[in-house]
């Protein structure tokens, strides 16, 4: 008999697979199953990526596999998937392909994954494409999705829409067209679509599953308990669900009859992972489009700049909706309130205070947009000069008074409020700066008849707790919403006819040169939350409010105008001119340590182990915020305008690397989003 070895995929550090013997009985396990292994002093779940009758491990160092799991194997296009992202991000194929499949079915017990397959194997696979009635589109809406319907093969396609222009609509539709379809042919057919946060899932889901009925859905994304993410994933992977809805995780499913790919708002950086695997959602979708050979719709009313230059350069197909879904809605009227004529009391202008007024007395709903969460931002002694600062971070502790605490935001520290300062002892402590709390304080005060309530971070941390705060916005048992980019996007409030924008101008002198467009899309997006189902009789027309110090800065006269075209093309000619994405690609090496010294000196012998022609290589410097947690942080920035020389040089590099010995702890981020 033929000895059979396994080459397994593991989630560890090292850049290898291991092999196993397989001494089982029954049929030969597959490329693409999960198998139970030995690893070192413990037990651990990996993947088989090679089924083969040889080895270069000795006889005597050979252990075998303990079992394989009941599970139809994951398909090779998957499987190639996680050979892309783990090259093109610099890291182990394990690495990459186990975190993407749900806690339970890497666990060593096989207990939850026979309950789902159970669970799953009883409920009845009842397949009705058919959707349900559907709205009349427009001329726009039925040409986007006319053309998104007629794409064969790789298709990529921005649908470009102002917000309320109906793109869901056209999502739904393209995906009963491609369901449709795939009936006709009686074949099968998945659908997945991306949402940018987890507290956008629920609208979309709802109006998924009352559009389609007959058709079994399942959504993806880590607020799930770990039961039901397995049940949902194994419902994608087995062909069962035929739409899947998700947020960037989802990108990784498996889904073995996809046939369509949509990105809405794909300008999020949401979609970007921020820890372990950073890798783009949006990114990995475009190329698994291209691999299986598919359509794939990014829709947004602020596209990224990188999606708007592949679509002006042919890249990328551009689908426009130029007016709002509803005849009777159009978009608000922007108006900038000069802060140095109209000085704000409790944060806000007498005109914001008197438009607010206005929507109470015509029982219309209102949004203040700040996105800063907590009562203040620092809390100081006017005495000597103290400042609130965090112990373990070189940030301030950002000031709860409900709570009667401060708390860090970076390393999530909270200490008591002090009842007087720890330097002089003078007891008049101030709050300087306004958070969403102290914004609410202050309505409170002026609008002591109105129901205002807050949704941020702080508001909505129990489960449940944003969808339930959401559904008394759409009730209408709230006058004046408080919030922060939670509320920014995506949400479509039927009274709303006021927005009023606190405190953007930070954004305008950051050092990232992504600010200003992110600042334009976030202030266009919470634009859009205004007037979506038109003006009501002898109503106001929806308007929104921005309240600034630099009324002249040609971003907001872009946001008066609703002009995005214009802001975009002028933002890419300064980013061609400044050699900065998406006319050049970077990676971002990060090291950490007790000492900053001990990173600095571990980037500085990066920067100079490898010669690198046609790569830039940027001094190595502290991160804005230096210390988290008692750890320092410094950074070193490759960059090239070359895609291909860049990521050969980090193969070469990554390997010097990790055979470098040094007490700082190190990570590589291809195509960074803060710097």
């Amino acid at each position: 008999m033929t000895d059979v070895f396994l080459t397994v995929a593991l989630d560890t550090p090292l850049d290898t697979c291991f092999d196993y013997r397989w001494a089982g009985e029954g049929s030969t396990p597959q490329v693409g199953q999960l198998a139970q292994v030995p690893f070192g002093r413990r037990e651990a779940v990996g993947i088989i990526v090679q089924v083969g009758s040889d080895t270069n491990v000795p006889a005597d160092k050979m252990k075998s596999a303990i079992a394989v799991r009941p599970l139809p194997p994951l398909s090779g296009q998957w499987l190639n998937l996680c050979r892309f992202a783990a090259d093109y991000y610099q890291r182990p194929l394990g690495e990459v392909a186990l975190p993407a499949l749900p806690k339970n079915l890497r666990s060593e017990k096989t207990v939850s994954l026979e309950r789902a397959l159970k669970k799953l194997g009883k409920q009845e696979q009842v397949h009705d494409p058919a959707p349900a009635d559907a709205p009349r589109l427009n001329a726009g809406q039925q040409q986007a999705v006319d053309a998104i319907a007629a794409a064969e093969g790789f298709a990529p396609t921005l649908l470009y829409g102002v917000t309320g222009s109906g793109k869901t609509e056209v999502y739904l539709q393209a995906a009963a067209r491609v369901l449709a379809a795939a009936a006709e042919q009686d074949s099968q057919a998945q659908i997945l679509i991306l949402i940018p946060e987890i507290n956008l899932t629920p609208q979309l889901e709802g109006n998924v599953r009352a559009r389609f009925p007959g058709v079994s859905i399942a959504t993806l994304h880590s607020g799930l308990a770990e039961g039901e993410r397995l049940t949902n994933w194994l419902a994608a992977h087995l062909g069962h669900a035929r739409i899947v809805l998700g947020t960037r995780l989802a990108i990784m499913a498996s889904l073995p009859h996809l046939k369509l790919i949509i990105i809405d708002e794909e300008h999020d950086a949401s979609y970007k992972q921020q820890e372990g695997l950073r890798y783009s959602a949006r990114d990995l979708a475009v190329w698994r489009a291209r691999q299986l050979s598919i359509p794939i719709v990014l829709g947004s009313a602020t596209p990224s700049l990188e999606t708007w230059h592949h679509a002006q350069s042919g890249r990328y197909r551009q689908l426009e909706l130029r007016e709002r879904a509803s005849q009777a809605a159009v978009l608000p009227r922007v108006r900038l309130i000069d802060m140095e004529r109209d000085k704000p009391g409790e944060g806000l202008t007498s005109t914001l205070v008197s438009a607010l007024k206005l929507r109470l007395e015509r029982g219309e709903q209102s949004l203040l947009f700040l996105n800063r969460r907590g009562y203040a931002p620092v809390l100081a002694c006017d005495a000597c000069g103290w400042i609130g600062n965090c112990p373990r971070c070189t940030a301030f502790m950002v000031l709860h008074k409900p709570e009667h605490r401060m708390r860090c935001h970076h390393c999530s520290l909270e200490l008591r409020i002090p009842r007087s300062c720890p330097t002089c002892g003078n007891i008049d402590l101030q709050p300087l700066g306004r958070g969403t709390q102290r914004v609410e304080e202050g309505l409170q005060h002026v609008f002591p008849e109105a129901r205002i309530m807050r949704i941020d971070a702080d508001s909505t941390r129990l489960k449940g707790s944003a969808q339930a705060a959401f559904d008394s916005v759409h009730r209408g048992d709230v006058d004046i919403l408080i919030g922060t980019q939670m509320v920014a996007k995506g949400h479509d409030f039927r009274n709303l006819t006021l927005v009023g924008v606190l405190n953007p101008d930070t954004a305008l002198f950051s050092h990232d040169y992504r600010a200003s467009e992110r600042l334009f899309a976030q202030l266009m997006q919470v634009a859009g939350r205004a007037g979506r189902a038109g003006q009501k009789e002898g109503g106001n027309a929806s308007e929104v409010l921005i309240q600034t110090r630099y009324p002249q800065h040609p971003l907001y006269g872009a946001v008066m105008a609703h002009d995005y075209d214009r802001f975009a093309s002028e933002l890419l000619d300064e980013r061609r001119q400044a050699g900065v994405p998406p006319f050049m690609y970077q990676a971002l090496l990060r090291a950490e340590a007790r000492e900053l010294q001990t990173a600095l000196d571990f980037l500085q012998h990066a920067a100079q182990c490898m010669e690198h022609e046609g790569i830039t290589i940027n001094d190595p410097i502290p991160m804005t915020v230096t210390r988290v947690s008692n750890v320092d942080r410094a950074q070193l920035l490759v960059e090239s305008p070359s895609r291909p020389a860049l990521q050969a040089f980090l193969k070469s590099w990554m390997a010097e690397l990790r055979a470098t010995k040094t007490r700082a702890r190190w990570s590589l981020e291809v195509d960074p989003v803060d710097i």
